[in-house]
This record gives structure tokens, sequence and C-alpha cells, in this order.
């Protein structure tokens, strides 16, 4: 009984430090885009979407367009602050708090998937005004 319960705490913190990585590797995707949106650097936030965004939007300039019209608390905001992540099999969603420049608050839900070279790239964001019903 003994030997099962050291396996179990050995295989749960093997698999706790996973988790985290992978959300910390998602925050830092995140928040390099977030920041290249405040520099309106175009390239540089095209560069996190995933393959299946750079099809809807084939060029940067079109997918930063897209991003200022539809995300605007995304685009520009006062805060952006973390929230409840959830990891599995190559996929993470993270929730993100955001009051806009307007003093209003959002909650945007990010989706990243891991590419077939390892990195994490950004599927998707649903964005809805905070306390507003899905």
């Amino acid at each position: 009984m003994r030997a099962i319960v050291l396996l179990f705490v050995f295989l749960f913190g093997l698999a706790t430090p996973a988790f985290a990585d992978d959300v910390a590797a998602a925050q830092s995707v995140i928040r390099a885009q977030e920041q290249a949106f405040g520099r309106d650097d175009a390239a540089a936030a095209y560069s996190h979407a995933a393959p299946e965004i750079k099809q809807l939007f084939p060029q940067a300039d079109i997918f930063m367009q897209m991003v200022q019209q539809a995300y605007p608390p995304v685009y520009r905001h006062k805060s952006f602050e973390f929230g409840e992540a959830r990891a599995a099999q190559g996929r993470i969603a993270q929730r993100v708090h955001i009051v806009d420049d307007n003093g209003e608050a959002w909650e945007a839900m990010y989706t990243l998937e891991q590419q077939p070279d390892g990195s994490l790239k950004i599927t998707g964001c649903s964005l809805l005004k905070a306390g507003q019903a899905v």
C-alpha cells in the first residue's frame, strides 16, 4: 500500500511540472502577442497565430485589422492578467482578465495548440464582457 502511495506521489509530481511548463509557455506566447499589439507590430503578432488562423487571414496586416475591429480590448487595454488555465494533449485553454481603455472588464479565453515543431501557437480567442452569459 505504501509503495502505491509513493508511486502515485511520484507520478503526480512528474505531471505537475509538465502542466506548469505548458501553461508558462502558453502565457509567454500570449504575452508576446499582446506586447506586439501594443507596439503595432503586425508581423510579430501574426507570428504567434496557428496555421488555421493564417489561412483565414493570409497577411499580417489583414490579421491586425481584424484584431483592431473585432477584439479592441485585446488590442488596447489598461490591464491584461492571466487567470485559470487547463492543458491536455498538447492543447491549452488560458483565461485572461482584461480591463479595456474605458475601464470595462472583459474575459478572454485563448486556446493554443502544440505544433509539429513543438512550438505553441494561438488557435483562437473568445471574448466576453465580464459577467455576460455565454
